[in-house]
């Protein structure tokens, strides 16, 4: 895994960095500040907790691979701020659950999947707004190709007195050939009734025209699907901070796979 290799070599920066964790704890005190890496290689269980205080912020890169299961638990006090960036590639089973215990809390979380061959991917995600004036953004893409099988499952929550809550969860995807499938399952449950919430979800094929119009300027049509999916995805890797072009270079031996 090449993103082991950029690690080692320093390429965290600054973050903390953990590989292959069973249960981590991590408490986060009021102001503070904390950038975390989290590598899953191995098909072994895995549990992350995180308690943001009063005004703290985590930035979370987490990679899996090698059939992992992960879970991530993240609880924000008043004004914290959190953002995730999640990179699956292969067969591994993510979980994410957001509490938002504070007002004026914001937590933004990107993911990306991508699964070939017989591969199966389960994505889940809640954020819970449990107290008013909070806001999330949620953006989780996928692909898949070969007979991969993958799921997303997200809910947003929102408590009866969380009022003025502004919440977004989005989940796109990509489905290669006919024996690929992609089931995505996003959900709203609000008992408040100033809010903003909104939820939308597609799977879909690559643009044809799209790859047309690269295959007349030379490229192969392989060469033009890589790109296209390339594009898909690249939002969401650049925002793993120092590890974007590891993270990129993941998924590009990845797509060749396809």
């Amino acid at each position: 895994m090449k993103l082991l290799e950029y690690i080692a070599h320093g390429a965290a920066g600054e973050s903390e960095i953990l590989v292959n964790p069973t249960r981590e704890v991590r408490r986060i005190g009021a102001g503070g500040r904390m950038s975390l890496v989290v590598v899953h290689a191995t098909a072994a269980p895995s549990s992350l907790e995180v308690e943001l205080g009063e005004g703290a912020s985590l930035h979370l890169v987490e990679a899996f691979c090698g059939e992992a299961m992960a879970s991530c638990r993240v609880r924000q006090a008043a004004s914290s701020r959190c953002e995730i960036t999640s990179v699956v590639t292969g067969s591994a089973e993510a979980d994410y659950a957001i509490d938002l215990d504070g007002s004026g809390a914001e937590n933004t979380l990107r993911g990306a999947f991508i699964a070939g061959g017989a591969e199966r991917v389960r994505f889940g995600l809640r954020v819970s707004h449990n107290k008013g004036c909070c806001t999330s953004n949620s953006v989780v893409k996928g692909v898949a190709g070969g007979t991969a099988s993958c799921e997303f499952n997200g809910l947003v929550y929102v408590a009866q007195d969380a009022q003025q809550t502004d919440a977004r969860q989005t989940s796109r995807n990509i489905v290669l050939g006919n024996d690929a499938r992609i089931v995505t399952k996003p959900q709203l449950e609000i008992y408040a009734d100033d809010v903003k919430c909104s939820h939308g979800a597609t799977v879909g094929q690559l643009d044809d025209e799209a790859i047309l119009y690269m295959r007349q300027r030379g490229l192969s049509e392989a060469q033009a699907r890589r790109l296209q999916i390339e594009g898909f995805v690249r939002d969401i890797v650049s925002q793993a901070g120092s590890l974007s072009d590891a993270l990129a270079e993941e998924l590009t031996a990845k797509l060749e796979e396809l």
